[in-house]
């Protein structure tokens, strides 16, 4: 196996697609919010609607209520943070949907190693801004989350770093091509769609793990799709229909 790299990573002046932060920082005075939003009630009441909806594990739920989504997203749209909308976080990116975003992670859950408990170690392609990462955090014991657009990349590490959370660790570069240093992931997760799973995301997923990913059908549409490893051998299963920004290679 390969050997993974100790926290905080030193790899001084490392290319930049490969550059690891973590964001177990000192906190930083917290931004101005909207009247409320820091209220319990307002997440209480987002989380009993994705109840409504069919999420059902109590992880899943324990995480949407503790994370204050309000903090990921610019003031302006701050009022729009709890409700069942995908939002603009700039660079052409969204910060999902509540329920999808609980719907992954719940599907991520379900790996067959999982045995109910928390996961291990996870692999989140596309930080975006941040938040599902924070989510991630309550679920796994170890998160890599890998970004390829360095604006995006940056904000998250800001985002994130009144958060303080220690097993939570940034990378800027190719989330095509995985985090090899990093593997084997007990789960693997996408936040954007290509019209098949790598390989080196299936390469990288340990034995009982599972990937949850959106993928372009033949239909040209977006479904998710997850893929579990057992005994050695891969199995692939096609869910509901989603819309995801297209997975891209590359950093930018």
């Amino acid at each position: 196996m390969t050997r993974r790299p100790g926290f905080p990573a030193r790899l001084g002046p490392a290319p930049a697609a490969r550059r690891f932060t973590s964001v177990d920082a000192p906190a930083r005075a917290a931004a101005p919010t909207g009247v409320g939003l820091d209220s319990q009630a307002v997440r209480a009441r987002m989380v009993q609607k994705l109840a409504a909806q069919g999420v059902t594990d109590a992880r899943v739920l324990a995480a949407m209520n503790a994370v204050e989504r309000h903090r990921f997203v610019d003031s302006a749209l701050a009022n729009q943070a709890y409700e069942d909308t995908s939002l603009p976080i700039g660079l052409g990116q969204t910060i999902s949907k509540p329920n999808v975003v609980a719907r992954m992670i719940e599907l991520l859950l379900g790996a067959p190693g999982a045995a109910g408990g928390r996961l291990g170690r996870v692999l989140e392609v596309g930080t975006g801004c941040g938040y599902q990462a924070a989510l991630l955090s309550h679920v796994a014991s170890e998160v890599y989350s890998i970004e390829r657009l360095r604006g995006l990349h940056e904000r998250a590490r800001e985002n994130l770093r009144a958060f303080r959370l220690a097993n939570v660790h940034l990378l800027f570069g190719d989330g095509m091509a995985g985090f090899a240093k990093g593997a084997p992931y007990a789960g693997i997760i996408a936040a954007a769609g290509g019209e098949a799973v790598p390989t080196q995301w299936t390469d990288q997923l340990a034995e009982g793990g599972r990937i949850v990913a959106p993928m372009v059908m033949p239909n040209g549409r977006q479904a998710l799709v997850i893929v579990d490893r057992t005994a050695g051998r891969l199995s692939q299963a096609t869910l509901e229909g989603v819309h995801f920004v297209p997975l891209k290679s590359g950093t930018a």
